[in-house]
């Protein structure tokens, strides 16, 4: 058995860590590096940087933030957020990045994720997928998981299920999915969706949005079948930390990275 990630999230605007509820009502949450070298410190597996205004002020991820990230760890480290040509992959990789996540450009050129995996390798290509349940006429039969772009803003037409299944035929290495509708709530994470995407798909699937109890990582890697589990707001704000729940999955019998 493949042992199970435990990823944490920082979402940055002007240089700080920030965070919200439904991605709005954005607040403070620290300094980027000073949470990176705690969470290096602490064990988690992977970290991600999403700047969230990037994509709407159309300009790239600051470099001086992933930089001064980089020299924190010693694990993975993904950005996002303004990745919408190969330079800006480029830009994001030459300042200490190993994998690049791409949202709304992939969307608007899918092509982009064949050239960034043919240059890096689908392994340090990523596409983040933000959706939210949509019922069909008879309630929870026939719901479908909508795809939004543009900081979860703007509809894109598309189904979550059918877009992971394009991404990775064209080359995406692993797909970060986001509940909206569990973004900050920490209610637990989107299972029926997080499952149906993983069903879909042989790439990894990390879960996103709704973190809120050592539990919930254990029902999304369970029941959602997810290979990875990201988390933001509860590890920020030290109400659960990273060691006590690897240490609850393991007493779960969940494989995970010591």
């Amino acid at each position: 058995m493949l042992s199970k990630r435990i990823i944490a999230c920082l979402d940055v605007r002007d240089g700080r860590v920030v965070k919200g509820i439904n991605f709005e009502g954005l607040r403070a949450a620290g300094d980027p590096a000073a949470l990176a070298r705690r969470y290096n410190e602490e064990g988690v597996d992977e970290l991600v940087i999403l700047d969230v205004t990037a994509t709407l002020e159309k300009r790239r991820a600051m470099a001086g933030t992933i930089q001064a990230v980089a020299r924190e760890l010693f694990i993975p480290l993904a950005v996002g957020g303004g990745i919408r040509e190969e330079d800006d992959a480029a830009a994001a990789i030459d300042a200490g990045a190993d994998k690049v996540s791409l949202n709304s450009a992939a969307i608007a050129r899918p092509d982009l994720i064949e050239t960034l995996a043919r240059r890096y390798g689908s392994q340090a290509v990523i596409v983040a997928i933000d959706a939210r349940q949509i019922s069909g006429p008879d309630g929870r039969a026939g719901r479908r998981f909508a795809v939004y772009a543009r900081s979860g803003s703007t509809p894109a037409g598309r189904d979550a299920v059918e877009w992971a299944h394009e991404a990775e035929s064209r080359g995406a290495g692993e797909i970060l999915l986001t509940s909206i509708d569990r973004d900050g709530t920490r209610t637990g994470f989107d299972i029926a969706m997080t499952a149906a995407v993983s069903c879909a798909v042989s790439i990894p699937v990390i879960a996103s949005g709704g973190a809120g109890a050592r539990e919930h990582f254990h029902e999304v890697f369970t029941a959602g079948r997810a290979d990875a589990a990201l988390a933001a707001s509860i590890f920020h704000f030290a109400e659960t930390s990273v060691a006590s729940v690897k240490q609850y999955l393991r007493q779960q019998g969940i494989a995970v990275r010591l």
